[in-house]
């Protein structure tokens, strides 16, 4: 025979917070996702909970002590005449200040329930144009991002081109209580119209004129920091580098690359006084401008 005090494991003097409490715990103990796959276990579970269904109930209770009642809820037949039966008895509202039954169980899913994990937010990441110039001496430029947030975004001295920058916790928000995401910026570097980058030097082809060339002459040249005075030597030729140092891109190490300098000589479509000078000019004797290609 089913007794409910037994299951319980308590007295039958037992209060309604000593009921409470022993199914509580018990129930905990025999919950199903706490004993997953064992059908014992699961077994006695159910017969904890249909014996404190029971017990709970003030009225099913003093008619299972008066022996009306067995152990399940059946009508015991000495006292069938009169009641309806355990579809009554399940049917009554609780009384007797027991606790409902379901806000036992939805305490146990609580504890049951899969707590969410804190996740840091995703990753955002876009594309940032910048001039040669903002590459090699650092800029702050204006994003939006897309959902309408503006950040300042500081590029330092000497970015690449296709180099990524990671702004921390700038991304999106995170998940449960985990930290934001971060923002990673792709760097594309626009070409210059005369610098071009080697490494951490920088490259730029200035045109010469004849008399410069063959004479030397002291020339303004472009530099990224602005233009300086540079001086052209005499007998110079198409291809002849000039080093201007300190002139490049920032460094690691807090130096800084080169400026090359490539002369090219430029000479005038049609001048009529070179033309003759050209046609009375003898080259020194052994003199071979493609000497080094043979």
């Amino acid at each position: 025979m089913t007794d409910p005090y037994s299951i319980l494991g308590v007295p039958k003097s037992a209060d309604a917070d000593e009921i409470r409490r022993a199914y509580r715990k018990l129930a905990k103990e025999l919950h199903p996702d706490a004993n997953p796959g064992d059908k014992a276990a699961e077994d006695r579970f159910k017969k904890v909970s249909a014996a404190f269904k029971l017990l709970s109930n003030a009225e099913t209770r003093a008619r299972y002590d008066r022996g009306e009642i067995d152990g399940e809820g059946n009508e015991r037949a000495a006292f069938h005449p009169g009641y309806a039966g355990a579809g009554a008895a399940r049917g009554q509202t609780r009384a007797g200040g027991f606790e409902d039954i379901s806000d036992i169980f939805s305490d146990l899913f609580t504890d049951f329930r899969p707590r969410s994990r804190a996740r840091k937010g995703a990753d955002l990441r876009f594309r940032l144009d910048l001039d040669f110039l903002d590459a090699a001496k650092g800029a702050t430029k204006r994003v939006t991002l897309p959902a309408g947030r503006t950040l300042d975004v500081r590029t330092p001295p000497g970015v690449t081109d296709g180099q990524t920058l990671r702004l921390a916790g700038q991304g999106e928000p995170g998940a449960a209580g985990g930290p934001p995401g971060d923002a990673l910026v792709e760097l594309r570097v626009r070409p210059h119209k005369y610098f071009s980058r080697d490494g951490d030097d920088v490259r730029l082809d200035l045109p010469v004129s004849f008399a410069e060339a063959v004479k030397g002459a002291k020339v303004r040249a472009p530099t990224i920091d602005g233009a300086v005075e540079v001086q052209v030597p005499a007998g110079s030729s198409s291809g002849t580098l000039l080093r201007l140092r300190g002139k490049g891109f920032p460094t690691k190490g807090g130096k800084r690359g080169d400026q090359i300098i490539r002369l090219l000589i430029d000479l005038p479509s049609d001048d009529a006084a070179l033309k003759s000078f050209a046609a009375d000019w003898q080259p020194p004797k052994g003199y071979d401008p493609r000497m080094k290609l043979r």
